[in-house]
Order: C-alpha cells, then structure tokens, then sequence
C-alpha cells in the first residue's frame, strides 16, 4: 500500500527526501529557542533538507516531579508560532490533552502525539478535528503491527495526514531496542514512518531521577534507518547536550548536526537512488 502524498506548510511528505524533524527536546527559555531555530534553519538552507522545527513546551512525562517541564501550552505555542512565521518553516510540539489540541491548532503546523498517549482515542480524535498533520509517537509498548489500529483511528476522524514514529521498544528494565524491521513492516501498510533516532536510544529512568542514554548510537541508528527506508527522521539536537534541561544524554550536538545530514543525504540518495 501507499499512502498519497501531502504538504506540512511549504513541506512535501511522500517528497524526494525524508522530512527531518530538528530542534531541542525542551523550549527551555525563548532566547534558546530563537537561536536553535535559526541554526537549523540555516543547516537546513545550506543542505537542502526538507525541515520541521520542534520543541516542547511541556514535558509531562518527566521521570522525576523535581524536574524541568516547560513554559506551557500558551506561551510555548506562541513561541513557536512565532519562529515558524518569522523563519518560514513549520513548527512541531507535542499535546498532551484536548484542550491542549485546539490551542495548539493555532500556530502549530504538525501535532505530536507522545507514545504514552499513542491509544488515547479521545486525544487522537481531538488532535484529528484541528485539520492539522498529525504525528503519532509509537508506544514503546506496542508491536509494529499494533500501529494499524492507531492508523485506522485517524482515518476514522478523518485525517488523513499523519505519521506514526517509530523511537524504540522496552527491552528489558531502563533500556530499548530499535528493531529496524518495523519501519519496513509499518509503511508496507500505507502509513507514512518516521524514525525518532534520539529516543530511540534512550534509557528510561535510567539515572534512578532521570532518563539517561547512549547520544553516540543516535547517528548510527539515523543511518540505518534511512538505508532501510523512511519518510522522515526525528533528532533530538542541543548547543550544549551537557548541561540541556531534558534529555541532555540522548541530543546531537548542535555542531555536529550539519555532517550529520549531509551523510544521511548521502546515505538515502545511496540505498534508494533518489
């Protein structure tokens, strides 16, 4: 099966590249934001790359009640509505209710659904009714095939314009697998795949207060997840991973993201003569 293909702002899905997802894990302070935005934006110019900038205003799934969350669903969407006006590219962010998903429908072009929430049919059905693409995060307790439902949801709601992201399955305490078989298996059923190489390698609470991660396998995982074939890849990216305030282990550093892309070009260009 194949699915047809759609706009995201000036952004083709279904295109001659995958869609790269860029920006930090949190919209940590406005001044931050602007500057990794611009960055991309201008990694994105000088590489071609069909780009979505994203960030989150609010981490509600945090391993620890002590730890950084965001600005809020207000302030975090005018934010980003603001960059992706100002910059001319779409924006992303993740909700996390149905109040959230009308509020968000205003300025933000692509609607994340986190993977804990990926079965929530009342925020699916929400998310759906704004008329914007829809991105459904892949739960990490879920089989590939288990996506079919997610997808027959958003179809019943009448979207269709959505992905659903594959960022790793539970494998065993604190850690996760990425079993590249289900991007081949997820888009054979007609359903557009992204892959999170971020999340991916991840380590759930694996700091005992916080979640930690393995960030050096995140370009190898990107890598082969764009040999194997995908329609767009999600990175996780920061200008100081160290001392970021959510997901510090598992972000690229920024000055390391423009080669990045530059080789997986290389590498989808190699694998699928595009």
């Amino acid at each position: 099966m194949h699915f047809e293909p759609f706009q995201i702002g000036a952004v083709p899905v279904g295109g001659s590249l995958p869609v790269f997802i860029l920006g930090p894990c949190a919209l940590e302070n406005e001044t931050f934001a602007w500057e990794m935005a611009r960055s991309l934006k201008e990694i994105a110019d000088r590489t071609g790359i069909p780009f979505i900038f994203k960030a989150s205003f609010d981490k509600a799934n945090r391993t620890s009640v002590k730890s950084f969350r965001g600005p809020g669903v207000a302030d975090g969407c005018r934010i980003l509505g603001q960059i992706g006006k100002e910059l001319g590219v779409p924006v992303t962010t993740d909700i996390h209710t149905a109040e959230q998903a009308e509020i968000a429908s205003e300025t933000i072009d692509l609607l994340q659904i986190p993977a804990f929430l990926c079965r929530q049919t009342d925020l699916l059905e929400a998310a759906a009714k704004t008329g914007r693409a829809i991105n459904v995060k892949k739960g990490q307790f879920l089989a590939p095939w288990d996506t079919i439902n997610i997808a027959e949801k958003m179809r019943a709601f009448g979207c269709q314009s959505f992905f659903i992201t594959e960022r790793g399955t539970t494998f065993g305490y604190n850690n996760l697998v990425a079993d590249m078989r289900s991007l081949y298996w997820i888009r054979k059923e007609g359903i557009p795949v992204i892959f999170d190489a971020t999340h991916s390698v991840q380590r759930p609470g694996g700091l005992g207060g916080a979640t930690g991660g393995d960030g050096e396998l995140a370009p190898v995982l990107a890598r082969a997840a764009v040999a194997t074939g995908i329609d767009g890849l999600f990175m996780e990216t920061h200008s100081d991973p160290a001392n970021a305030m959510s997901d510090g282990p598992n972000q690229i550093p920024l000055e390391f993201m423009e080669d990045l892309l530059v080789r997986l070009i290389a590498v989808h260009h190699a694998a699928h003569g595009a």
